[in-house]
């Protein structure tokens, strides 16, 4: 019984201190290398999404006029950018990404290079294999 307790314990002790994207991430401008914006990521049900919660480098009314859809002319602040990730293993999969500044949305997968990192990586693949992978840094 007493190993079955450990063994119970050690098992929760390992899924609280796991990282995980939950909270406030700073963005980079891929062109400038400035801080571009705060996306946070949030868990509902299964799977992560991640919204615009801050701009750094415009203004807080900016419109998304290249935005696909229902999203075409609305505020950028509040908007699903990161949206359907589900966990596998040690990363996360199988949701998309969406660039407000081409309107153009990619397959997204997201992980932790270093497990005690508050750099979060965040790959876009488009369709036909292209990919950017951008490091996006955790607000504490």
């Amino acid at each position: 019984m007493k190993i079955f307790i450990i063994t119970i314990f050690a098992l929760l002790n390992v899924q609280l201190f796991a990282q995980n994207p939950v909270g406030i991430w700073k963005t980079i401008d891929d062109k400038t290398g400035e801080a571009k914006s705060h996306i946070e990521i949030y868990k509902s049900g299964n799977k992560y999404f991640g919204k615009i919660v801050k701009l750094l480098k415009s203004e807080p009314t900016k419109k998304c006029d290249k935005c696909p859809g229902s999203k075409k002319g609305k505020p950028l602040i509040g908007m699903l950018i990161v949206e359907n990730l589900v966990p596998h293993d040690d990363y996360w999969k199988n949701g998309t990404i969406m660039d407000p500044e081409s309107g153009n949305e990619y397959g997204c997968s997201i992980w932790f290079e270093n497990k005690k990192s508050n750099e979060l990586k965040v790959r876009g693949k488009h369709w036909t294999g292209i990919y950017r992978t951008q490091t996006w840094y955790r607000i504490n």
